[in-house]
């Protein structure tokens, strides 16, 4: 047999494959490699792959997968399930694009920001938030702080804000909804502080388990006193860096136009269930404490 027959005993030639499977022979030697798609037969002489006819729609499934910027990992996950369990493969599928969905859904909001920023259209960009002001009552808080850069953030705003509230659940209840505050620049080159916020029911309680349980964790409870904050509310997908800036932008513009002083660092407020929410669900209040003239809408 040689490469070059096309089709030799019932088996098909790696170029005559690659041409039913609409994928390269390049393509079909590297998931071979990776065993994602092994020849039915190789010439230990020459070294020539060759494949059985009914291999062509795993192949054909593996183009379109890539098609879809899938990664090797998961077409492999994805192809071995559907051998065995098509509703499992078919999961597995929709959970990634949930996945892309979102990202896009991130880009988007990114793109718009630097389209703004690119044609000098920053303040028509700020238009899109909506900025209000609240009064927040003293809080008794519970509260982690660290050093962390920008690609460390979400997880360690969800690690911390996780144990936090369990904290405050011991402690009487959670009293309010949770934040994070910034008390320097978190950036790429940039590491805060930032604080972990969440307020609880009793003080006492709160400082016995920051004593017992919250050394490893720099877990201390603190009063914050009343405040008004100038904020913007904003969907899951803005609240990523670097889009979140925009938000942040649009309300140093605000709190500008209106005339007022900043009172303390801006903070991240995060108000619903952040894995229950969908891309474009809000869930995060974007917000400076401000003092001075009364706001408009206060």
């Amino acid at each position: 047999m040689t490469e070059e027959d096309g089709v030799t005993d019932d088996l098909l030639t790696i170029g005559v494959f690659a041409a039913r499977s609409r994928l390269s022979p390049k393509a079909l030697r590297l998931y071979d490699r990776l065993g994602l798609l092994a020849p039915a037969y190789v010439d230990e002489t020459n070294g020539y792959r060759y494949y059985r006819a009914d291999q062509v729609e795993r192949a054909r499934t593996v183009a379109l997968l890539r098609r879809l910027d899938m990664p090797l990992a998961g077409i492999t996950e994805v192809v071995r399930a559907a051998e065995s369990d098509g509703v499992r493969a078919s999961a597995l599928l929709a959970a990634y694009w949930a996945d892309v969905e979102r990202r896009i859904a991130a880009q988007r909001t990114l793109a718009e920001y630097l389209r703004g920023r690119l044609s000098g259209r920053s303040s028509e960009m700020y238009g899109k938030f909506v900025v209000e002001t609240v009064e927040v009552p003293e809080q008794v808080l519970i509260t982690e702080t660290r050093h962390v850069l920008a690609e460390e953030l979400p997880a360690w705003i969800g690690a911390s804000l996780g144990r936090l509230e369990g904290a405050a659940r011991e402690c009487g209840a959670v009293a309010g909804a949770p934040f994070v505050v910034y008390h320097a620049e978190v950036s790429q080159e940039s590491d805060g502080p930032a604080e972990a916020c969440v307020p609880v029911a009793d003080r006492e309680a709160a400082r016995a388990w920051a004593e017992e349980q919250g050394r490893a964790w720099e877990t201390r409870v603190r009063v914050e006193p009343a405040q008004r904050l100038a904020y913007t509310r904003i969907a899951k997908a803005q609240v990523a860096h670097p889009q979140i800036l925009a938000a942040f932008e649009a309300v140093e513009a605000w709190v500008s136009e209106q005339g007022l002083e900043y009172a303390g660092p801006c903070r991240e407020v995060y108000f619903a269930d952040w894995d229950a929410a969908g891309p474009e669900d809000a869930v995060c209040d974007v917000a400076f404490p401000v003092g001075g003239p009364a706001a408009a809408g206060a």
